[in-house]
């Protein structure tokens, strides 16, 4: 992003709402999804402050907590919501569409962040969703959550930008994003608009001003995560060699640093 990346006069209070634990490999690299999210800010953070030659750490910027949503059914922010600024909800292996209570207690307290006002200047929290995060969001909003009849989207993909997604991701005209996963969000909420789309995947994020932002991809993957993912699926059969051999083949450079420096752009916004 090309704004100045001054420290704001308080770091930002993100939630991760953890709905799965990385693969083994990242997850003892990375202690978790708040892990793996750190990673993903501190790159994105640290490039554009080489960029305006600024120096400081991660911290000044954002403070980060984790939340295990599937273990513990009491492990959310306060119900107050007034410890925290913005949440942003995981990947997972999981179905979004399932009604496992961990699943619906998450749908049920995303409703309840979207229509509640905290006391600090009436300040609304702002919601970043990530694949199944993205998903959860959109059945929190009234959208069918399904099983995409097109299939898979593995590894490195170009995803097409809406007129409204050009905008936000500084005039380009395709991100290329990781992908993993087989279900979708059918149609874009009440109020909400469309940032990109894929021939196998219309809804691939969408955005509330100020508000919500969502992506079906996930920018937060590394390639050396990807490769675990892809290898794991592989020895477990869900993938054939095609899918595996294509995903290998494109698993390369993404957009996921510049997508992440977007996300800080949208939880500064007023």
């Amino acid at each position: 992003m090309s704004s100045p990346l001054t420290p704001p006069p308080r770091p930002i209070r993100l939630a991760i709402l953890e709905a799965d634990t990385p693969v083994p490999g990242a997850h003892a690299r990375y202690s978790g999804y708040r892990g793996v999210f750190t990673h993903l800010f501190t790159r994105a953070l640290a490039s554009q402050q080489q960029q305006q030659q600024q120096q400081h750490p991660l911290s000044s910027y954002l403070t980060i907590t984790a939340h295990d949503v599937v273990n513990n059914l009491c492990d959310y922010p306060s119900s107050s919501l007034s410890d925290i600024d913005a949440i942003l909800i995981t990947g997972s292996k999981h179905g979004a569409y399932e009604n496992d209570p961990w699943i619906v207690k998450l749908t049920e307290f995303v409703k309840k962040v979207l229509t509640t006002e905290v006391a600090e200047g009436k300040k609304q929290i702002k919601v970043i969703g990530v694949c199944f995060g993205h998903q959860i969001i959109g059945r929190a909003l009234g959208q069918v959550v399904e099983r995409n009849e097109k299939g898979w989207e593995v590894s490195v993909t170009p995803v097409g930008l809406t007129d409204v997604g050009r905008r936000l991701f500084e005039g380009r005209e395709e991100l290329k994003i990781q992908q993993m996963h087989r279900d979708h969000v059918v149609g874009v909420p009440e109020g909400a608009q469309l940032l990109a789309s894929t021939d196998v995947c219309e809804n691939q994020g969408f955005i509330i001003p100020g508000r919500v932002l969502t992506v079906q991809g996930h920018p937060e993957f590394t390639t050396d995560i990807m490769e675990e993912l892809l290898e794991l699926r592989k020895g477990t059969g869900l993938f054939n060699e095609e899918l595996f051999g294509s995903g290998m083949e494109r698993n390369k450079v993404d957009d996921g640093v510049f997508i992440a420096q977007a996300f800080y752009k949208f939880l500064l916004q007023d």
